[in-house]
């Protein structure tokens, strides 16, 4: 395993005189996961990847609508009626909204709402239109808060997964009631214990896996529809997208809120979006329309089957699907393929963080490579340990998964509708749709989004506060970060000498030159770094060499390394590089210098000292921010990595000077 730290602070402004880092390059083939792989592969490992979680729905979904406060009745109206829900929100919001159209608004080759967020927020040409600053923040905190979300979802789909397949204990015997909820925390606490040790191993086993899942889920429902008996309404009819209406029309309001169970069939649908750099589109589709979309209708057809004949209460329509030999081993398939779902959650957040930090939403991380041969497999403990405490705490709170179903769906939603208006931007300022064309088709989505959503907003007080208060939490300290970066660049800039006046300053003090080479490494690529002004100013004297290395972010995903460096010789042996890093790249000193040697100018990095300014804030200026703000952020600071790590710089070649600012 090796371990890097990231840095990137894309909010840098860029001066005229300053060279400016170069747009990002298309990814190599490399770069986004595996592009060269067999097709066949691809779509195998897209099994167990991409669907785990809504692979796994099948286990809580169906049932869900049957049960709790707002539970239907399992009529036949209602049981068919609800089947035709599901078949067309599947139908609707993975087919179509997620594998048609949402796949193609890609970063680059990378997607997930991130990378939507930054495609949303680019000027495509030099014409565009300069968005409000209004607009430009809308959209920033709707793609945060739908960042955030996703961590909320992180937390709950482990926990509702693992504990739904330990609830088919229930169905092989009572007497295993009592164990369900201390043997899903033992499950959950050993799978993220082993994150650390990395996922390359088992990776390679979980297409596979969700392979025999999806296809004994889709025989298990199979077998029921094939055995349906004469003189019950058949369950094909459910796919008449009027049954569904129907049922709508007739129930009204309890209708309208039993889509908040509803939409629990349609859960990972964000990772096809997420994971599409994994993979790429063509494989996604196939694992979709061969394997997934099959099995999921057969299975929730079959369950409606039992429901309709009376074969199952409504409580484990999936496990009284198998006959008695084999639940058994359905549960401990089903713990399996719970595992696997959770695993590609659990991963999910640790690339969410790793692009938050280096798009300058996230404080500084330490990101450990678990794989030598992956990039995108990665740990960070904070993220892990946080996600092990709160899944553990949520399963001791809800104690089953019918009540965590009202947890989960307001997570899901909140995340799908902030998609959808995403879109609409890169819609219309991307690929320069025409308004009536974006609008009809985001409305379009929109009327499921939102018509999900608020079927879940009653949830709010019965567990949909468990994500939203930590989307919450997370949206408070991605936009803090963000402010307190930007209001501390402007502060140091105005600590900080142009360029013009340093260079005038150091011929007329005519510093005494030191041998060698220094790097004074700075978040700003426009002013001179106040540790060059204090050695020339205070101490007279300067290195032979000296250069000025920033870190720019670029909003795409990765940057070749033609296009990396930018290098400018401000005269006297001084130069200025930036150097400019995809959000899915990790920055890197050895890297750097490999692509200024290209461009002349020959640095050794392991034989180099660097010069590194370490700020303590204190929250007693006048900084315009709140003071719990302040506060907040000078906090995240002391928490976030240090700049010298962050480049995977010698310890030994590194001179670090304090200096406190009041912020």
């Amino acid at each position: 395993m090796a371990e890097t730290d990231i840095l990137a602070d894309p909010d840098e402004p860029v001066a005229d005189e300053a060279p400016r880092a170069p747009a990002a390059a298309p990814a190599s083939a490399h770069a986004r996961g595996g592009a060269g792989a067999p097709l066949p592969l691809l779509a195998l490992g897209a099994l167990g990847i991409v669907y785990g979680d809504i692979g796994t729905s099948p286990l809580y979904a169906f049932s869900s609508c049957f049960v709790g406060a707002r539970a239907l009745a399992p009529t036949p109206g209602n049981v068919l009626g609800i089947l035709s829900l599901v078949f067309w929100a599947l139908f609707v919001v993975v087919s179509v909204k997620y594998l048609a159209v949402m796949l193609r608004a890609d970063n680059q080759g990378e997607g997930g709402i991130l990378a939507l967020l930054a495609l949303a927020s680019t000027r495509r040409r030099a014409d565009d239109a300069e968005p409000g600053k209004r607009t430009t923040a809308i959209v920033a905190a709707l793609g945060i808060f739908g960042a955030a979300l996703l961590y909320g979802d992180g937390v709950i789909t482990p926990a509702i997964s693992v504990l739904s397949a330990m609830e088919g204990l229930n169905v092989v015997t009572a007497t295993a009631e009592p164990f369900v909820v201390p043997l899903t925390v033992v499950i959950l606490a050993g799978l993220f214990l082993v994150q650390q040790r990395g996922t390359a191993r088992v990776a390679s086993v979980f297409g596979p896996a969700m392979l025999v899942w999806f296809l004994v889920i889709g025989l298990l429902g199979a077998n029921a529809v094939a055995h349906e008996q004469p003189g019950h309404p058949s369950v094909w009819s459910a796919l008449d997208p009027r049954t569904a209406v129907a049922f709508l029309l007739a129930e009204g309001a309890v209708a309208f809120f039993v889509l908040g169970s509803v939409v629990l069939v349609v859960t990972g649908a964000e990772a096809l979006y997420a994971d599409l750099g994994h993979f790429g589109a063509i494989p996604i589709r196939i694992a979709w329309y061969f394997i997934v979309f099959p099995a999921l209708v057969l299975n929730y057809m079959g369950q409606a089957v039992l429901m309709l004949e009376g074969g199952s209460t409504g409580r484990h329509p999936f496990f009284d699907l198998a006959p008695s030999w084999g639940l058994l081993p359905l549960v401990l398939l089903s713990t399996i393929a719970t595992v696997i779902a959770s695993q590609a959650l659990i991963s999910g957040a640790f690339s969410l963080t790793h692009q938050a930090i280096v798009l300058g939403y996230s404080p500084r991380a330490r990101v450990v490579h678990t794989s030598d041969t992956e990039a995108g497999q990665i740990y960070i403990a904070q993220v892990n340990w946080a996600l092990m405490i709160l899944c553990i705490l949520t399963v001791l709170y809800f104690q089953s998964s019918d009540a965590l179903g009202d947890a989960y769906g307001i997570a899901v939603t909140g995340t799908m509708t902030i998609t959808s208006l995403l879109f609409f931007r890169v819609a219309r300022h991307d690929w320069q749709w025409p308004w009536p064309l974006a609008a009809a088709l985001t409305g379009f989505f929109l009327v499921f989004d939102l018509a999900f959503l608020s079927a879940n907003l009653d949830k709010i007080l019965s567990g949909g506060w468990v994500p939203l208060a930590i989307a919450a939490t997370v949206f408070v300290v991605m936009t803090t970060w963000k402010r307190g970066r930007k209001e501390i660049t402007t502060l140091l800039g105005r600590i900080e000498k142009p360029l013009h006046e340093f260079l005038a300053e150091m011929r007329e003090l005519k510093p005494v030159v030191v041998p060698g080479t220094v790097v004074y490494l700075t978040t700003n690529t426009t002013s001179i770094p106040r540790l060059l002004q204090r050695n020339v100013s205070i101490n007279h004297v300067r290195h032979e060499r000296i250069v000025i290395l920033a870190i720019d972010g670029a909003s795409a995903p990765y940057v070749e390394d033609d296009q990396r460096v930018s290098m400018l010789d401000l005269g006297d042996q001084i130069y200025r590089v930036v150097a400019c890093f995809g959000f899915m790249e990790q920055p890197d000193v050895a890297r750097i210098f490999a692509c200024t040697a290209k461009l002349g100018l020959n640095i050794d990095p392991y034989r180099t000292d660097y010069f590194v300014q370490h700020d303590v804030l204190v929250a007693t200026g006048n900084v315009p921010m709140a003071r719990w703000r302040k506060r907040l952020f000078t906090v995240l600071v002391r928490l976030s990595r240090p700049m010298l790590e962050s480049l995977g710089i010698p310890p030994r070649r590194v001179i670090l000077v304090g200096r406190e600012i009041a912020m």
